[in-house]
């Protein structure tokens, strides 16, 4: 965690571009960001290590090694419980306000029901994150600073990598906890692989990511318990060239998690996700490969 004064629009995320755009892949990690405002910080009602929980923290540098195969790496540096950019932009929980929200605003998603709407009511499902409401005008200022800049910036490098190579492949990449209270986290495996329930992506990218996956010893599930959120459905199009993937790393992999550290294993995972990465941007596209299984 760092914690900063205040929380700038520059501040809010990075672009980390290859030397060259060598392959249709576009990776994004939008909740591993760990620049904390002293101010969100002083309204929370938990100590700086169980705020942390819904970070998806290292994910980013995991996934580092892309930009070497010549794919763009977009990295949110706000926390997740600040702000979730994989949320519609006005999924907002009237109860946690000060004020009126607008009446665009989505208040009854079932992610707005469970306390994580684009400005989280909880973390690690039941943790309260605030002391007491929040002013309307801070969080719509959040959305605008941050969500849309963001969204804007994901959508340019996807819209020139279309143009570019007629296909466009978003991988967004998470991370999840170990255990978690529900039953469908037992025996959790250590890689979950999410297409929406096969329309966010064509059929041969979740299934040529799983093989890559499961040959590098990873176990591997498929869309149980997450099969995407607003990032994966709004950016998946298979019928237009536009496929999004979402994919969930085992935090015990790589992460001692109580004290939020890499393990030192922490190398050899990140090797293993770079050798997976290298040859899923092998999956045959130029060839029609994607497109024809999206048909």
């Amino acid at each position: 965690m760092r914690v900063v004064a205040e929380l700038k629009m520059e501040d809010g995320f990075e672009i980390v571009e290859p030397a060259e755009p060598k392959v249709p892949f576009v990776f994004d990690s939008p909740h591993s960001g760990d620049l904390y405002p002293s101010s969100f910080l002083a309204s929370s009602r938990l100590d700086s290590s169980r705020i942390r929980l819904s970070e998806d923290a290292f994910v980013d540098r995991l996934f580092a090694g892309v930009v070497e195969l010549g794919a763009p790496l977009v990295r949110a540096r706000f926390p997740r419980a600040f702000l979730d950019v994989n949320r519609e932009p006005y999924e907002l929980d009237p109860k946690m306000f000060s004020g009126r929200l607008p009446s665009y605003a989505n208040v009854r998603s079932l992610r707005v029901a469970g306390g994580l709407g684009t400005i989280a009511r909880v973390v690690s499902e039941t943790e309260e994150i605030y002391a007491g409401p929040i002013p309307v005008e801070e969080a719509l200022q959040r959305i605008e600073t941050f969500y849309r800049p963001y969204h804007a910036a994901l959508r340019r490098l996807l819209a020139r990598t279309h143009l570019r190579f007629g296909q466009a492949v978003l991988i967004d990449c998470h991370s999840m906890p170990s255990t978690c209270r529900s039953a469908e986290a037992r025996g959790r495996a250590d890689i979950i692989l999410g297409d929406r329930y096969g329309t966010s992506c064509a059929r041969i990218l979740i299934e040529s990511a799983a093989s890559i996956l499961r040959d590098l010893g990873f176990t591997v599930s498929i869309n149980k318990p997450y099969a995407g959120g607003f990032i994966t459905e709004h950016y998946g199009r298979p019928s237009r060239g536009l496929h999004a993937l979402q994919i969930e790393i085992n935090r015990a992999l790589y992460m001692d998690e109580r004290r939020y550290e890499p393990l030192a294993v922490f190398g050899e995972v990140q090797r293993r996700l770079t050798l997976f990465a290298r040859d899923l941007v092998d999956t045959p596209i130029a060839d029609g490969g994607l497109a024809a299984a999206a048909e």
